[in-house]
Order: C-alpha cells, then structure tokens, then sequence
C-alpha cells in the first residue's frame, strides 16, 4: 500500500478502542483527521475499521515492530494521544515514552514534529471541599498535586512526559470522570440503583455526604477538547502546559440522587444515612459517589474556544441510563473491563 499523502493531517492514537480513545478517533475522524489507532487484540480491529479509523495491532510493550504496519501508512504524524492506563503505572509510562520516541523520530526525519497529548486525570489534585463549603475553589492547573494513593504514581510519571523536547513537543491533559455511552464508572451508580428498585423497600441508602460535588464531563466533549488542542494554530501556547477538562459547571450527589429517584422510581428514596445502614459498604462505590471535586477549565476554554455541549449527568439522566443498558445487554467490554476493575464493587451491595 503506498504511504498516504499529506493532504490531511493525522493522528496516531493508544488504547483506541478503549472509552476516552474510542473517542477520541471519532472525534478527529468527524474533523478530517487521518486516524490510525492502537489495539492489542485482532479482534478488537474491526471495530475500529467501523468507525474509519485505521487499525494497527500491536501493544505497549518494548517490541516495537508494530510500528512498521503503521509505516505502511505514513511516516509522518501530527499528533499522538495517549489514552491508556496500566498499572503499575511506572513501568507502562516508560514503555509508552519508548513508543512515543521512536515514532517521533521517524516522524521528525519526514519533516514533520509531532503533538504528544498525553492523558491523565484530575484526580491528580486531590479533592476539594463540598458544596457549601466555606471558601470552597476549585482546582486549577496551578493547584498543587496531592493525589490519593491509588494514581499517586501516574500524577508523578505524567509528568515526564514534558522532558523529551529533543523530539516531540507535550501536553498534559486532566479529565473530571466521564459519563456517555458505556464504559463510564457511573454505571456501577445504575446498577446500584437498578437493584434498589427491586426492592420492598424501593429506597437506595448512601453513606456518602449528598453536599458532594460531582464534577463529570460527557467523553464526547471530553474527546472534543483533545481535538481543540491539536488543531489550536500556535503550539507554542499548547506545549509544555497542562490542562484541565471539565463541565461547565457540577452536579451534586444531592442533585444526582433527586434525578435517580424519580428514574427508577424509588418510591423510599435516594436517602443519606450512616455507613452502618447505607445499601453499600464497597469503597469502588464510594470512590464514584463520594470522591468530592470541583475543577475549573478556563484555561483550555480561552485558549482554544473549547465548550462542552452535552447535558450534566443529572440533567439527561435518562438517557444516559438507556446508553448504558443497552451496551450492557450487548456484553460490551468497557462496561466488563469497568467491573473487573472496581473489584466487584456491587457484590456487597445489600437489600
């Protein structure tokens, strides 16, 4: 196949098949990009040559020799975005800096110095007060990071990713959690809910303080900030810089659970109680429900014009439950890749 021209602008994307870089794709497909992403599994391939993104097999790893199907393609790329996450962290970052290296380097001898837009998240900083709090801010750019301990290593080694100038150029980008379609960590709060209304009692019971601020972002906005920032004219405003994603404003757990109630119909109530009485002991739920932030986007908001479209979690909580159902009849792999991961979060929910 011959190498294609350099009519359209490219982009080179990790994880694509995975919920923010499935996204991702579409998002520079829809906007003229010549997309080609990463999946480990031949199987996963097809899905990505669906949406028109060109799929490459290969994985994060020090074999490398992936990278020839891609030059089959083009030795030239504009952007590279990261949107994978393993743990331990440290050891995939290193892997990933390998691959972004090498990939620049080929790109740089065909005359052209690639974006790296690399994903982190805003759990970085830590939390922040609850709604109502006195003085409560939100966390900026400029916040200091004082992440939990369960991304502690990735708030670090993201960082580096600024370090490698020699070749590429770097930014850093900070999503709030994210909601739409599947594969989003609020579906565990469906489930939980779904179960309640099951129930005699048809009440949901939450430890969690319903003053929390729960700060998400649909991932279709979220997807179309990464497209904002590598078609931005001037790079020299993007690297180096980090910047935050997030909706124009938070929902609450209070705001949440009022949508839930009447969703589901429970007739008992979204209620807060004590721990002790709470239908959940999982702390996976607690970290969806009760990890409390709000996170200012300015910067990437007057830099680039970027704005989020989509209705707040509370405000189509409707339909985005249907979006979810649906992927979960079809056995989709975000959504078991999500519950794998929370441990089983719902096996101790009681009713």
């Amino acid at each position: 196949m011959a190498p294609a021209t350099r009519s359209a602008k490219t982009v080179f994307v990790t994880g694509a098949n995975g919920y923010i870089g499935s996204a991702v794709c579409r998002a520079f497909v829809r906007a003229g990009w010549r997309a080609y992403g990463l999946v480990r599994r031949p199987e996963a391939a097809s899905m990505l040559a669906a949406e028109e993104v060109t799929p490459i097999i290969g994985s994060i790893s020090k074999d490398l020799t992936f990278l020839n199907d891609l030059y089959k393609h083009t030795k030239a790329v504009d952007v590279i975005v990261s949107c994978t996450e393993q743990l331990p962290f440290g050891e995939h970052f290193e892997a990933l800096v390998a691959l972004f290296r090498e990939l620049a380097s080929t790109s740089d001898q065909n005359g052209v110095r690639p974006l790296v837009i690399a994903s982190s998240g805003c759990k970085d900083y830590g939390v922040t007060g609850v709604h109502g709090s006195p003085g409560l801010s939100p966390h900026t750019e400029e916040s200091p990071l004082q992440p939990v301990d369960f991304v502690r290593e990735r708030a670090l080694h993201s960082l580096k990713i600024f370090t490698h100038t020699d070749l590429f150029d770097a930014t850093l980008v900070r999503p709030t959690p994210l909601f739409g379609y599947d594969s989003s960590y609020y579906g565990l709060m469906f489930e939980a809910a779904s179960a309640a209304a099951g129930t005699k009692e048809r009440a949901l019971r939450l430890s969690q303080n319903f003053n929390t601020i729960l700060h998400g972002c649909h991932i279709d906005d979220c997807a179309e900030a990464y497209l904002a920032l590598a078609e931005h004219a001037d790079r020299a405003f993007i690297a180096g810089q980090c910047f935050n994603i997030s909706a124009h404003r938070y929902d609450t757990l209070s705001s949440i659970a009022k949508a839930l109630e009447v969703e589901y119909g429970l007739n008992g109530g979204v209620v807060e109680v004590s721990p002790a009485d709470a239908n959940s002991t999982a702390s996976p739920l607690d970290l969806v429900l009760g990890y409390t932030q709000w996170v200012d986007s300015t910067r990437i908001r007057r830099l680039t014009g970027w704005i989020d479209r989509r209705m707040l979690l509370s405000e189509n909580l409707h339909v985005y439950r249907m979006a979810y159902e649906e992927a979960a009849k079809r056995g989709h792999e975000g959504i078991r890749r999500i519950k794998e991961r929370m441990g089983g979060a719902l096996s101790s929910v009681k009713f």
